[in-house]
């Protein structure tokens, strides 16, 4: 690691060490990161990533922290962070947008309908980066990443620049190509269709607005904390087993929406998964569905 931090030193690649993950996630939870790298660009990640397997140091990459829980000992590895040097979108023709990495969702659904393009408003309010989204196929309200993304490009395990289109993209319930291949996105085409604005951003607030009346936007979680469980939906098995308000420590089932873990002031990683333990466990013996955690769990 020490070797890692000099080379990052002399190439001028900005990093940070030890910073707190809770910082870094819209959880709020998590230690500290036992070095955090900055790439200014898709060159840096290049030179990290060789880097770091030359060495044998462990990489993790995070983009906004959204579908992320940290274990309170923190991550013993380089976190390439991709943030705000990944924002970039720009159309590429009439109804393509490429959105880097780093860039959140909403802000990409905004300039869809700036250019009054239609088939992403499922993603306004989802609280993720674009690199994240494709990552684990992000939907919501009917809508999936699917639908849109046609192509991604990234940085292999090797540290060399590629990209996966089409079928490659293995694009499934919450889950694609990333998920196993080691490749670290850096950005994605959306091919969307011409709509009418107004159209296009009455349904934006409308999906906003169920967002805010049934979600618990006002507290720190990880967006939806279990996958739906084919034929069910994970909330109402959860309700219907009388865990809303269930809590362990700081993390609590909502109130609002039994699908969602929320972080009610000083929740730990370890609460977390004791209360995921029980809620999981609980709905297997009363109902016979096996819960899969949505979030992915990094240490």
């Amino acid at each position: 690691m020490n070797l890692l931090i000099d080379y990052l030193k002399n190439r001028k690649i900005e990093f940070t060490e030890n910073e707190p993950m809770a910082n870094r996630t819209t959880f709020k939870i998590g230690g500290a990161a036992r070095l955090t790298v900055l790439p200014k660009s898709e060159e840096e990640i290049s030179l990290t990533v060789k880097k770091c397997r030359e060495l044998g140091v462990r990489y993790v990459v995070v983009g906004n922290g959204s579908n992320l829980l940290v274990a309170d000992e923190g991550i013993d590895a380089c976190v390439i962070l991709l943030g705000k040097n990944f924002e970039e979108i720009k159309l590429i023709d009439d109804t393509t947008v490429f959105a880097s990495a780093g860039t959140l969702l909403i802000k990409v659904c905004t300039f869809a309908l700036e250019h009054g393009l239609t088939g992403l408003e499922f993603a306004y309010g989802i609280p993720g980066s674009c690199g994240g989204a494709a990552f684990m196929n992000a939907g919501a309200y009917g809508g999936e990443m699917k639908d849109v993304l046609y192509r991604c490009d990234h940085i292999d395990k090797n540290g060399n620049r590629g990209a996966l289109s089409g079928d490659e993209l293995k694009l499934s319930y919450r889950r694609s190509a990333y998920y196993d291949n080691g490749c670290i996105v850096t950005g994605l085409y959306l091919k969307l269709k011409k709509g009418n604005k107004d159209e296009i951003k009455a349904k934006m607030q409308e999906l906003m607005q169920r967002r805010r009346d049934k979600q618990p936007l006002e507290y720190p979680s990880a967006g939806s904390t279990f996958k739906r469980p084919e034929g069910y939906f994970a909330g109402a098995l959860i309700e219907e087993c009388g865990l809303k308000g269930a809590s362990v420590g700081g993390a609590q089932v909502s109130e609002k929406h039994a699908g969602f873990v929320i972080n009610t002031g000083g929740a730990s990683c370890s609460d977390v998964l004791e209360l995921c333990k029980r809620v999981s466990d609980t709905v297997y013996k009363e109902k016979g569905v096996q819960l899969e955690m949505e979030i992915r769990v990094t240490r």
